[in-house]
């Protein structure tokens, strides 16, 4: 560099520590952090705990020197970090990793806080099997990430660190072979994958080369009959579908026989109008996600409704048409608030536990 264009660089160098104190201090403006509700107090010493939102790339990568963030401000890369734009699934790996579904942004987002690190998994430029509206996410045993897409009718796949490996369900043409597929959760023990498709009201469960072995239901309202189901979850022996426009979820064995339901339509105690996603915690309980009334209920395996948090609202612990939802190892509580941008985080103490969580 010649002496001239270096002492130009200085000088656009020193005229932005002039304009920009707060990075020549090494302090900058943060957002305030919002208030989360009361701590709410259950039977028995439970008890359930907002702890958090998150919804870009920068509340990520909190721990970045002067130097950094000075070239984010010259390069404008702090205006193109990524943002939740319409969540809809949440995946936790073995690393803790937050993994999020957004047909919104046409991609998946993976959150990495402990090492602050953040990936954005996209395949929407592609000609062959290209990702159209990531719908649903799930992990396997290897941290493998499965992908499912509503409107290309795929389960797209990729490896531990996000590198593509492939797409089952692509056919002939290029289209797939699933109409609607949008729930999804792998038994890595049992080489099976489970997936519903909306659309045909039925579970498809795929060997792992994504070859269909079982089809599970129909359409109707019936038990083990279903009205355009969607999520879905594996809990032990438990296959756990949300039969959305029969207004409940359904319980059933891996075969597909059918145990026991929860929910109704309705307005009372226990009702569901749109529910979205479901999760079980450490003691068995099942979340679900009612999209309509902004809110998370929990019943018990008798469909009994224990209790119920969020509402609502933009503010923190209220939620905008949100969707799915994860329960990790320690209880942590992730749900996608879709409207709203963001993830939020809550945290359940079971019973004679300090912490929570499973052993």
């Amino acid at each position: 560099m010649g002496a001239g264009a270096l002492a130009l660089a200085l000088a656009v160098c020193g005229s932005l520590l002039w304009c920009i104190p707060a990075l020549a201090s090494g302090k900058s403006k943060e957002k305030p952090v919002e208030a989360g509700p009361a701590e709410l107090e259950l039977l028995g010493g439970r008890k359930l705990t907002y702890e958090r939102s998150f919804g870009t790339e920068g509340e990520v990568r909190t721990k970045r020197g002067f130097w950094t963030r000075l070239l984010d401000v010259v390069a404008g890369e702090g205006n193109e970090m990524h943002a939740l734009v319409r969540p809809y699934s949440i995946a936790n790996d073995s690393r803790g990793r937050v993994i999020v579904a957004d047909p919104g942004a046409i991609g998946v987002h993976i959150f990495d806080f402990s090492q602050q690190k953040y990936k954005f998994l996209s395949r929407a430029d592609k000609d062959k099997d290209a990702m159209i509206a990531p719908q649903c996410v799930t992990v396997d045993a290897e941290d493998n990430i499965y992908v499912t897409d509503s409107e290309a009718g795929k389960i797209f796949v990729f490896d531990k660190d996000g590198k593509y490996q492939r797409a089952l369900g692509s056919i002939q043409g290029g289209e797939g072979y699933f109409k609607r597929p949008t729930g999804i959760a792998v038994d890595s023990a049992a080489g099976r994958i489970y997936v519903t498709d909306t659309l045909r009201d039925q579970v498809f469960v795929l060997d792992m080369q994504g070859s269909v072995l079982q089809t599970i239901g129909k359409r109707g309202n019936g038990e083990g009959e279903f009205n355009l189901p969607t999520e879905l979850r594996l809990d032990g022996q438990d296959l756990i579908v949300v039969d959305a426009m029969n207004f409940r979820v359904q319980v059933l064995g891996r075969d597909g026989q059918f145990k026991y339901l929860i929910g109704k339509l309705g307005d009372g105690t226990g009702a569901m109008f749109r529910p979205k996603g479901v999760a079980v915690d450490s003691e068995g309980d099942l979340y679900v996600v009612d999209g309509l009334w902004g809110v998370v209920q929990v019943f018990n395996r008798q469909g009994q409704l224990l209790y119920y948090f969020g509402g609502r609202g933009t503010s923190a612990g209220q939620f905008q048409l949100p969707a799915g939802l994860f329960i990790d190892r320690s209880d942590r509580i992730f749900v996608a608030d879709s409207m709203n941008r963001r993830v939020q985080v809550w945290r359940y103490t079971a019973a004679g536990s300090r912490n929570g969580g499973r052993p």
